[in-house]
């Protein structure tokens, strides 16, 4: 999917959020300013929320309150690993949450084979993205 536009990023967010059920996991790849944190905004608007969404590079996790259940954002780009989230209680917050993100996770597939993973790339001034659940694609290109 080619996300030219805000609009465009807005029915990525849709889509994500009608497909993955509560306690989902997203785990965001992409290159820095491939868009991550803004999409990340977007959700929290397609699911309610009304807080500002920032970046949780420096304090790793923020929960933002949404009317179906927490949206957590986890930022794993200054972890030694991803996997670091998981000793400091991912699997509570999957348990308790509407859907964790986060960013730079893609080595959480390991442990969480049927977590969604969306690839966000940049081709040119436009974003390109692809979206999975574990190994199976989920959303073409178009």
């Amino acid at each position: 999917m080619i996300l030219a536009s805000l609009d465009d990023t807005r029915a990525l967010v849709q889509l994500i959020a009608r497909r993955c059920p509560a306690g989902s996991l997203l785990l965001l790849a992409g290159p820095l300013g491939a868009g991550k944190t803004t999409l990340v905004q977007q959700l929290a608007l397609e699911l309610g929320s009304v807080a500002a969404v920032s970046s949780p590079t420096y304090t790793l996790i923020h929960e933002y309150p949404t009317p179906l259940g927490w949206l957590v954002h986890c930022d794993a780009y200054r972890l030694p690993s991803a996997l670091t989230l998981i000793d400091l209680g991912l699997d509570d917050y999957l348990a308790r949450s509407r859907l964790v993100v986060v960013e730079w996770g893609e080595e959480l597939l390991s442990h969480y084979p049927q977590a969604w993973l969306l690839r966000l790339s940049l081709v040119g001034e436009t974003r390109r993205a692809e979206l999975w659940q574990g190994d199976i694609p989920s959303l073409g290109n178009r």
